[in-house]
C-alpha cells in the first residue's frame, strides 16, 4: 500500500503541473487577445481625436481668413476714401 501511495502522490503532482501549464498559456493567450482589443480601441479614440481637431483647425482658418479679407477690404476703402477729390 506504501508503494501505491507514492506513485499515486507523483501522478497527482504531475497532474497539477501540467494543468497548471494549460492554465497559464490560456490566461497568456486571453491577454494577448485583451491587449489586442485596447490597442484597437486606442487607434479609433485616436482618429476621433485626429478628426475633430482637423475640423476645428478648418473652421478656425476659414474664420480667420474670412476676418483678414474683410479687414483688407475696410483698409482698401479707407485708401480710397483718402484718394477721392473733395
Amino acid at each position: 500500500m506504501n508503494r501505491l501511495g507514492k506513485v499515486f502522490g507523483r501522478l497527482l503532482i504531475l497532474l497539477l503541473c501540467v494543468s497548471g501549464v494549460s492554465f497559464a498559456q490560456d490566461n497568456a493567450k486571453q491577454d494577448m487577445k485583451d491587449a489586442g482589443h485596447e490597442t484597437k480601441q486606442a487607434a479609433k479614440d485616436t482618429g476621433r481625436a485626429t478628426k475633430k481637431a482637423a475640423k476645428k483647425t478648418g473652421h478656425t482658418v476659414k474664420k480667420g481668413t474670412h476676418k483678414a479679407a474683410h479687414k483688407a477690404e475696410q483698409g482698401a476703402q479707407k485708401a480710397e476714401d483718402k484718394t477721392q477729390p473733395e
